[in-house]
This record gives C-alpha cells, sequence and structure tokens, in this order.
C-alpha cells in the first residue's frame, strides 16, 4: 500500500521521516521540493501534484497550517479532488475548521473516498518521536482499517467520533492550554510584583493538588524568556483561538474567558510577533506588571520539571 503525504513542515516532517523508519512506501508533495529532498533520499517518491500523489496512493495524510491550505490541496483540477477514487482514505492531521472539513468530507464522499480529520498534539519533537495524540473523527470502519498506520506514528490514537469529532477535541483542548498559559503568567507576575521569586513560586504552585496534575508545567519558555524561537508559533496559535472562538459564537457558547485571552493574542500580533513562540503573548502581562524577563535557565527548569 502506498501511503501519500502532504505537508513536509515541522510536524509533518516528522510522520514522513517515521513512516519511513517503518518500512512504509510512501509518495510526498510539498510546495517546496527542497524540504522534500531529505526523504526522496531516503527513498520516497516525489508527486508534482496533489492530484497525481491521491491517484497513486490508497492512503493520503495532510500535515498543513490552516484551512485555507487544506482546501487548497482540495480544490482545483490539480488537487484531491480530482484524483479521489472509491476506497480511498485521507487523514488530515491539520487543525482545521470544522465546517472545511465537513464539507471536503461530503464532497469525496461523493467519490467513494473517506475523509477523516485527524488532529495532532505533541509538537514537533513529539511528531519526530512518535509520542503524539492524534483525534480522529469520521468513518469508524475506515479508522479501524488504517490504525496499524496511525499507530507506528502516535502512542495516543483514539477515535472521536462523526467528522469533525477530531477537530472540535483540538480546539477544545488548544483553547484550554492557551488560557491555561495566559492564568499561570497572571498568576506568576503577581506572585513575583508581590515580592517572591519565581522559581520556589512554582516550584511551590507544582506541589499543590493542581500543580501534581501538570497543568503549571508548560511555561517553561516564558519562565526563561526564550520566545523567539518558536516551538509552536504565535501566528499558528491564534489560529486554533480563533477557529475555537468562532465554533463558541457558531452554537451560542458564551466563551469570556478565551475571549480575553484571544485579545491578548490579537495584541501580541499587532506588535509583529507572530513568528515568536506562543508563549511571547505572556510576556505582555510582564509588562504591564511592570517586570522585566524573570531570567530562569534552562537547567533551573529541567530541574523542576524532573522533581
Amino acid at each position: 500500500m502506498k501511503i501519500g503525504m502532504i505537508g513536509l513542515g515541522m510536524m509533518g516532517r516528522g510522520i514522513a521521516g517515521n513512516l519511513l523508519k517503518t518500512g512504509h512506501d510512501i509518495v510526498v508533495h510539498d510546495l517546496s521540493q527542497a524540504a522534500a529532498q531529505p526523504f526522496l533520499d531516503a527513498g520516497a517518491t516525489w508527486a508534482d501534484t496533489p492530484r497525481e500523489l491521491a491517484q497513486g496512493c490508497d492512503l493520503l495524510f495532510t500535515s498543513l497550517p490552516k484551512p485555507s491550505d487544506v482546501m487548497g490541496v482540495f480544490d482545483g483540477p490539480d488537487g484531491f479532488e480530482a484524483g479521489l477514487t472509491d476506497g480511498k482514505a485521507w487523514f488530515d492531521f491539520s487543525t482545521n475548521s470544522v465546517d472545511v472539513i465537513r464539507a471536503i468530507h461530503a464532497r469525496a464522499a461523493q467519490k467513494g473516498a473517506q475523509v477523516l480529520d485527524a488532529p495532532i498534539s505533541g509538537g514537533p519533537a513529539g511528531a519526530a518521536s512518535g509520542k503524539l495524540a492524534i483525534w480522529i473523527g469520521g468513518d469508524e470502519a475506515a479508522f479501524a482499517q488504517h490504525q496499524p498506520v496511525l499507530d507506528a506514528l502516535a502512542d495516543q490514537v483514539r477515535y472521536i467520533g462523526p467528522i469533525g469529532a477530531g477537530t472540535i477535541t483540538k480546539l477544545a483542548h488548544n483553547m484550554a492550554s492557551t488560557a491555561m498559559k495566559a492564568v499561570m503568567g497572571e498568576v506568576l507576575t503577581m506572585g513575583v510584583k508581590a515580592g517572591l521569586d519565581p522559581l520556589p513560586l512554582w516550584q511551590a504552585m507544582r506541589s499543590g493538588a493542581a500543580g501534581r496534575m501538570r497543568g503549571f508545567d508548560n511555561i517553561q519558555r516564558f519562565m526563561t524568556g526564550n520566545v523567539d524561537t518558536p516551538s509552536f508559533a504565535l501566528q499558528l496559535n491564534q489560529k486554533d483561538v480563533n477557529l475555537a472562538l468562532e465554533l463558541g459564537r457558531q452554537f451560542d457558547v458564551p466563551m469570556r474567558v478565551c475571549s480575553m485571552v484571544g485579545q491578548d493574542m490579537h495584541e501580541a500580533m499587532a506588535r509583529g510577533w507572530g513568528g515568536r513562540d506562543s508563549q511571547a503573548v505572556l510576556v505582555l502581562q510582564q509588562e504591564r506588571a511592570g517586570l522585566k524577563p524573570f531570567g530562569i535557565t534552562e537547567e533551573q527548569v529541567k530541574a523542576v520539571l524532573c522533581e
């Protein structure tokens, strides 16, 4: 079985690498053929267009930044839609829009193909190591058929429900994660402004009831001030936050706390911080409190996380 992979960026390259490591025959495509060259050198085949890739493969994967990118791969004479036929399955690993993935699913079904939303969580390091969560929405039989391939890419593969279920799960997860970081930014600046050193404050909070559930851990870049080199870029985080807020509006769900977080994301983007790490948004809180970066070292953070 040939597997097609489109999108060889920070997440996709780890996935493509693991497909090759596990012995799969893969065909790749990307806007930049240079990005694909390491995989071509390792035995992958190049497809000139999404259509060519879809025609030559039974199982398709995409990992793309935005819903418009996913639709761009699907639409048009050179898109997936033109190459889909009965029995093919496409898992979209992107963090997508619910409306977009459902529209694509409906159109692909007319050709007898299955589209499943399969957003992933774990970052580039997780994509490379296989320490990923994949949340699946779509036809359960199609999921079961291809689960062995997914299990080779991630250690937490979970079927959630009908098409769109994986996307809803991912948007809820990323919105919650972003809001929790915003709260941590506020309470840490409060504690520091009130006279505490940030490191023992963070250590103490981690030993409490909520901290033991590790909800306070993922603020390492904020603690060290290392927010210029992104693990998860602010512009991508804002895209996810906006999609989550839009989903809330669509279903008339008040999201007051999350909306305030979204306003901070907008302010950070207006400053031109889109290419910085997503935790750069927490710097706004430090500035408002009249504080400088905490200056915690990477070694100190690692020591805390190992306690």
